[in-house]
């Protein structure tokens, strides 16, 4: 399987007053993880919207919490495809805490293709070909 690694530092803006990750920036590190992992693997999000008017609409996120997430600690979030199916692909983020691999956090982003080519009237559509292709070909990666 094809991952795309991400590394960063917890810092004090994203804690709540526990001194913990604040829930909502595992959301904003994960959507970040997935839109760096569709570039990583050759789909451009912003390409594919401005070129074939195609968007990956976000349609359910969830996340599994293990640990919390502390003040500095360097963490990886690790992004794949989990699953694809005609017309939508769901991402699987781990983050992990970087220097003992302690998994923090289990995240999830299912995304649903869209033809964004009328403003008013976006409609889900099966994924083209050659972007199916791709996602799957990240899940067959050795």
């Amino acid at each position: 399987m094809r991952e795309n690694l991400v590394e960063r530092k917890i810092m004090w803006g994203d804690l709540d007053p526990l001194g913990i990750v604040f829930y909502p920036r595992y959301y904003e590190w994960i959507d970040a993880s997935g839109h760096l992992f569709f570039e990583a693997v050759g789909l451009h999000l912003g390409d594919l919207w401005n070129k074939r008017q195609i968007l990956f609409g976000l349609v359910k996120t969830w996340c599994d919490y293990h640990r919390p997430g502390r003040y500095h600690q360097r963490i990886t979030i690790s992004t794949r495809v989990d699953l694809v199916s005609q017309k939508t692909v769901t991402l699987k983020h781990l983050i992990k805490d970087t220097p003992s691999g302690v998994l923090l956090v289990e995240g999830y982003e299912k995304r649903i293709c869209l033809d964004v080519s009328d403003p008013g009237n976006f409609r889900a559509i099966h994924i083209p070909d050659d972007i199916l292709k791709i996602l799957r070909d990240t899940m067959n990666v050795g």
